[in-house]
């Protein structure tokens, strides 16, 4: 039978230019790069500059990604940004971004679920196209969570960068079997009764103010590695695939205990995931298509490619895609 599959066509990425080593937090914290590396596995992240909005990565991200599929702004249909640092509380990030990228045509919105933005997006993404909505669909990933940081909590902001990465869908025909090209399956959660472990205590209707990141690393940790693995398992039992048959894991980049821990459990060996966040550190609903993007320039991941991609973030939301890449 023949069916509709949102398939991968395009790739790509921005960092800002500013790097920033872990021994640069030495000189104003209580900590130090081994301390850092031990307990995260990042080495160094890259900051935006004063003058680089989350649209503005956003967008770099958005034209990388329209040449590497040979196409341009208005072929695409739908434009979906996952972001937590919006630049403006409305309109939309994905808004603006559609303008700076010259498409007129088309729709344009954010979605909001912290680290498992991308994924959030990815679901929805796949549905558009599957229902007939959209037939080419962007989703970009862009964060500046330098911007939410409490510079006095080294336990927080030592873990976090900017960042973005795009990809391209697009609508192309399949047998409706698991060796299709394209999203095979999605798994979607959240938990609002976790809401308290992570979260930047700060609103539009609360504070009047954007806040800062709060987070409960023990907890946070807890649940990361049970919830991830749980979120894959039944990602696998829906398409019918068994962990030997996934080429590449492609983690939400938070931290390296937890990726380590996750595919342990899932029985699945550490040369066989895709791993950025020593060079990125986390950077929320970008670190999927950053670590994608990456890992397609090096020539790791190929056509055919099976990938499992998960990630958690603040909510708690959870989730994870099946694609052929």
């Amino acid at each position: 039978m023949s069916i509709k599959r949102a398939v991968p066509i395009g790739i790509g990425h921005y960092l800002p230019s500013r790097i920033v080593e872990n021994k640069e937090f030495e000189e104003s914290l209580d900590t130090s790069d081994d301390w850092i590396k031990a307990r995260s596995g990042i080495e160094r992240r890259h900051f935006a500059a004063d003058t680089e909005l989350t649209s503005d990565l956003g967008f770099l991200a958005a034209q990388s990604a329209l040449k590497n599929a040979a196409l341009n702004a208005n072929e695409i249909d739908a434009l979906i940004v996952a972001t937590s640092t919006p630049d403006l509380t409305f309109p939309s990030t994905a808004t603006k971004i559609q303008y700076q990228l010259g498409m007129n045509t088309g729709f344009a919105f954010d979605i909001q679920a912290v680290c498992a933005g991308f994924v959030f997006a990815l679901a929805n993404a796949n549905a558009l196209i599957l229902s007939g909505q959209a037939r080419k669909v962007m989703i970009i990933g862009a964060e500046t969570f330098s911007r939410i940081m409490n510079w006095k909590d080294r336990s927080t902001c030592v873990l976090f960068g900017d960042g973005a990465g795009a990809l391209i869908l697009e609508a192309q025909e399949g047998n409706g079997d698991n060796k299709d090209r394209g999203i095979i399956a999605t798994d979607l959660n959240s938990d609002g009764g976790y809401r308290d472990i992570l979260y930047v205590d700060g609103g539009v209707s609360k504070t009047q103010s954007s806040g800062v990141l709060v987070m409960e690393g023990k907890e946070v940790y807890k649940h990361a590695v049970v919830k991830l693995a749980q979120t894959a398992d039944t990602v696998l039992s829906k398409a019918k695939i068994e962990t030997k048959d996934i080429d590449w894991v492609v983690p939400h980049q938070a931290n390296l205990r937890i990726i380590k821990s996750t595919v342990q459990k899932l029985g699945i060996d550490m040369n066989r995931v895709i791993v950025t966040v020593q060079n990125h550190g986390n950077t929320s609903a970008a670190s999927i298509p950053l670590a994608l993007s990456v890992a397609n320039q090096e020539n790791k991941i190929k056509k055919g490619d099976l990938l499992l991609t998960e990630a958690i973030g603040g909510g708690l939301a959870w989730g994870s895609v099946l694609v052929r890449w």
